[in-house]
């Protein structure tokens, strides 16, 4: 990670900042100056819509620091033909969660990388990806709903679960990246940092 230059995280998730601190990434965090869309209210296929959510983030910030390379990320859960986001309310984690017992599900985290274009007035080079893990989660009594939703730990997670805390015991099968469920798939993001990294060089070398 030495060689990547730093860069802006436009995201307030401390899981995310968490990821990238214990990967060694040089980064400051700049929260998106403003409230993010929910699923609700967009269509889309969960992978375009988690990295559109994740554009929507990081153009906010990016918009304010033009000469910065920024990172924007969003995690939706796909189930049944339904997107998950973030619970807003406890009743609405208890549905979540009661939507997600039994059931394999997809998680899906969209990347944005804005990286500044030479030229002034140009601008920033766009590059998207996503990542798609599948979990199986397996059928939870509406008392142990009840005692997760109490807990607060719903707060702020798509799907009203994290995965890395105590929700883990309500996994039976993990399909592909775990730190992906977390908010970030950390394999993925290294390769579209590279593409930063030589879009860095060159334009340092031009």
């Amino acid at each position: 990670m030495e060689n990547c230059p730093e860069f802006i995280l436009a995201s307030r998730s401390p899981r995310r900042r968490q990821l990238l601190e214990q990967a060694g990434y040089r980064f400051r965090v700049v929260p998106p100056p403003l409230p993010e869309p929910t699923c609700a209210a967009l269509e889309a296929e969960p992978a375009r819509l988690a990295e559109a959510l994740a554009y929507f983030k990081a153009r906010a910030v990016s918009l304010r620091l033009p000469g910065e390379i920024v990172l924007g990320a969003d995690t939706v859960v796909a189930c049944g033909g339904r997107l998950l986001g973030k619970a807003d309310t406890a009743e609405e984690a208890r549905q979540m969660l009661s939507t997600l017992s039994g059931t394999r599900h997809a998680v899906v985290t969209g990347l944005a990388l804005l990286v500044p274009a030479r030229g002034a007035g140009l601008a920033p080079r766009r590059h998207l990806a996503s990542e798609t893990t599948y979990v199986t989660m397996r059928p939870l009594s509406e008392e142990e709903i009840g005692r997760y939703v109490a807990s607060g730990e719903w707060r702020d997670k798509a799907g009203a679960y994290a995965i890395q805390e105590s929700a883990d015991a309500f996994v039976q099968r993990l399909e592909g990246s775990f730190s992906n469920v977390v908010g970030l798939p950390m394999d993925l993001l290294a390769r579209l940092l590279e593409v930063a990294c030589r879009s860095a060089r060159s334009g340092r070398a031009g």
